[in-house]
């Protein structure tokens, strides 16, 4: 893949601040292509100065966009979708250059963010408040939603077009302005689409965006966690960096919506429809290579299924292809960085030596590249392995046979996380009783495919708090103030 677009304009290398592109900052990041490890551009390597600049300038834009009616604030958020949709080839062979997923589902990613940014476009308009009836005659009391104020969004690489729509659009919807840092692995996109943004009539300073490396980002970040003109963080990424943002915005209090780490069961119990619970395995675990964070990490497949689920699973595992995005028949890219195949492929060790079985994959593909590792299922896999008290975020299936139903939920819930958990069965009485007790903010019921922009996204324990998409998710961008009016009589 190279980096001709239709648009070649959509590929920014510079911040965007106060409504200008600036790049007057001499440090620099290169973006590589996961697939190849070759340098395709580079952006700002942002500082302190350069955040507080962006702060700055969405401080100053935030009392005249709360003003700007609703109805327009929906109409700019609209037009925003519109190109969003217009340029998806271009965007979606952008994301697949950076973040290495192949075309078919970096145009996919393409279409999820915009339906976030459609709806809550319409959701602009739906910041209904409430009279409530007054205990005393002559007086009035009024319920109203008001935007926060400056929120700062820190987004991940793993879906570097969907995380800004579903942080950037309720934002804007709400008639809040943004200050927002990309992941230093996939910006591109992100850059993207803040250009299109500023095409579909956001006004300068409004949106703000920032790039950084890894080292420096805590640079860029904590200068928006100390200043109290910023009111809420919004991120998605790791529990040990949410617990820090938690801790760092307690001295101003800002609001917080934090989507963290999961380490999401699925269950198959034996009365399960098993092509159907493979169907759904496969597009819950495969999705981006494993890489997302809804991903069931922990497979617990019922004694009397669990060869068939097994033997079914690992033969679609196993015709999976495995190749660059420019590829068009590739169904699993290169992992994001080495790191990430380190990891994976320590999982997979660890297992081994630990009496589990490989029935798919189970290794590298150095013919293909350094960030390739082959799609994976291993039986036999159990508490004591780190595939199962670590988010491997990868490919990797590890199977683990159980035998009644209140063990199984006893296992599914003992981890400290509890984003997403998925089950397969056909009993309508189970269904309820187990969705009931999985300790989870999202439940997949013979179901694989979860998200949805009508629907509220996020976690439980230490998978975070706050919700991503339908009227949850614009709440968290609103605060409620309460009016009373008397003397009316």
């Amino acid at each position: 893949m190279s980096l001709d677009l239709t648009r070649n304009d959509l590929i920014r290398t510079a911040n965007f601040i106060n409504g200008a592109w600036v790049a007057d900052t001499a440090a620099r990041l290169d973006v590589t292509n996961p697939a190849t490890g070759a340098v395709i551009t580079s952006v700002p390597d942002s500082g302190a100065q350069e955040a507080r600049a962006a702060l700055e300038a969405a401080y100053a834009a935030f009392p005249t966009w709360r003003k700007v009616p609703a109805k327009q604030r929906a109409a700019i958020i609209k037009r925003w979708n519109d190109l969003v949709v217009a340029h998806g080839d271009d965007l979606g062979a952008l994301i697949s250059l950076e973040q290495g997923k192949p075309l078919a589902e970096g145009k996919g990613e393409v279409a999820y963010a915009a339906s976030y940014i459609e709806w809550f476009g319409e959701e602009a308009t739906r910041m209904n408040g409430e009279v409530i009836p007054a205990p005393v005659p002559g007086r009035r009391m009024f319920a109203l939603k008001e935007p926060v104020g400056v929120v700062a969004a820190i987004t991940p690489w793993n879906f570097p077009a969907a995380m800004i729509a579903r942080k950037i659009a309720p934002a804007l919807a709400a008639g809040c302005t943004v200050v927002c840092k990309p992941a230093e692995d996939t910006p591109l996109t992100s850059l993207a689409l803040v250009q299109l943004a500023q095409e579909a009539g956001v006004p300068a300073g409004v949106l703000n965006i920032v790039t950084a490396s890894r080292e420096k980002t805590p640079e860029v970040v904590d200068v928006w966690l100390d200043d109290p003109r910023v009111r809420k963080i919004t991120f998605t990424g790791s529990t040990p960096v949410g617990k820090h943002l938690a801790r760092r915005s307690a001295d101003t209090l800002k609001k917080l919506s934090l989507e963290l780490g999961g380490n999401a069961p699925f269950i198959v119990f034996e009365d399960a429809d098993i092509d159907a619970a493979v169907q759904g395995f496969m597009a819950a675990k495969f999705r981006n290579g494993g890489q997302t964070c809804v991903s069931p990490n922990r497979v617990f497949v019922h004694r009397q299924v669990f060869e068939a689920f097994a033997d079914k699973l690992a033969a679609k595992v196993s015709a999976l292809k495995v190749g660059p995005a420019s590829d068009p028949s590739s169904q699993i890219g290169p992992m994001i960085n080495d790191r990430a195949v380190e990891k994976i492929e320590r999982h997979v060790t660890d297992a081994v030596a630990r009496g589990a079985k490989v029935l798919a994959g189970g290794r590298r593909l150095p013919e293909l590249g350094a960030t390739y590792y082959a799609p994976t299922v291993l039986a036999g896999a159990d508490a004591s392995m780190a595939c199962a008290c670590e988010e491997t975020f990868g490919p990797v299936a590890p199977l683990t046979v159980f035998d009644d139903e209140s063990e199984v939920i006893a296992a599914a819930n003992d981890t400290p996380f509890g984003l997403a958990a998925y089950f397969y069965s056909e009993s309508l009485r189970r269904i309820w009783r187990v969705a009931d007790a999985l300790q989870t903010g999202i439940v997949g019921i013979n179901e694989g495919a979860l998200a949805a922009e009508a629907a509220p996204f996020g976690g439980v324990k230490e998978s975070g708090y706050g919700r991503e998409g339908s009227t949850h998710g614009l709440d968290d961008y609103l605060h409620t103030k309460y009016v009373c009016q008397g003397q009316l009589d």
